[in-house]
């Protein structure tokens, strides 16, 4: 598979996995993995830092034009660079991820990720995950994909995510869970590029699988 360009486009709300079955699947497949998440993290994290409400579409869209963020691969692994500045470990926090479903539902915002994002599929073959992958960013993608889980799970998963990196906080389940509810309502009800099922996408529920087997569930339906 790997002597044509193609893609495997993922979507679905937070916790549900879909990054690490897109990581998985592109190892697998020995192609590239976007997490493009990371890159609306990179502004989230931004926002955060110069103090600008990142709900405020004029103030974070005056710092667009001198906001640059790129991708970098090292060793196979995915590396994010905000204004030159390597945030991989910077932008993992609960605050920023908060900051990041805030400024992505900017259309200033969105649009310049895009374009990016479109930028990579070009000329790699590429596993891409996000919010709007399937419907905007690669709407020819020759996969597509809607990888999904109850709440209870994706809180769990996300809960356990954030604890081991020490990044809680000091948040209880519960209130992560109120926090992903009130992050699952903005990202699917934004007027631009909203977090929506695609017609031609198939459904994972990742609810009952652990990593391997969402992986292998994918897998079936790509090959290789």
């Amino acid at each position: 598979m790997n002597e044509r360009i193609f893609s495997v486009a993922i979507d679905g709300p937070a916790g549900a996995g879909k990054s690490t079955v897109a990581k998985g699947v592109a190892k697998r497949l020995g192609i590239v993995y976007v997490d493009t998440g990371a890159m609306y993290r990179a502004i989230g994290l931004k926002t955060v830092r110069l103090g600008i409400p990142s709900d405020d579409a004029e103030k974070v869209g005056a710092i667009l034009p001198d906001t640059e963020v790129t991708l970098g691969f090292i060793d196979g692994v995915q590396h994010v660079f905000l204004d030159g500045e390597d945030v991989s470990g910077l932008i993992r926090t609960q605050e920023v991820s908060n900051a990041a479903s805030k400024v992505s539902a900017i259309p200033e915002v969105r649009f310049k990720m895009v374009e990016l994002q479109q930028k990579l599929a070009e000329n790699t073959s590429l596993t891409m995950d996000g919010r709007d992958i399937c419907q905007y960013v690669l709407p020819n993608a020759e996969y597509k994909f809607f990888v999904t889980a109850s709440p209870d799970a994706r809180t769990s998963r996300r809960y356990k995510e954030l604890s081991e990196k020490g990044t809680l906080g000091g948040m209880t389940f519960n209130e992560l869970l109120v926090e992903m509810n009130e992050r699952d309502k903005r990202d699917s009800g934004r007027d631009c590029m909203p977090l929506k099922k695609a017609p031609d996408a198939i459904l994972i529920d990742t609810t009952y699988m652990n990593i391997e087997e969402s992986i292998d569930a994918v897998m079936r339906y790509i090959g290789g």
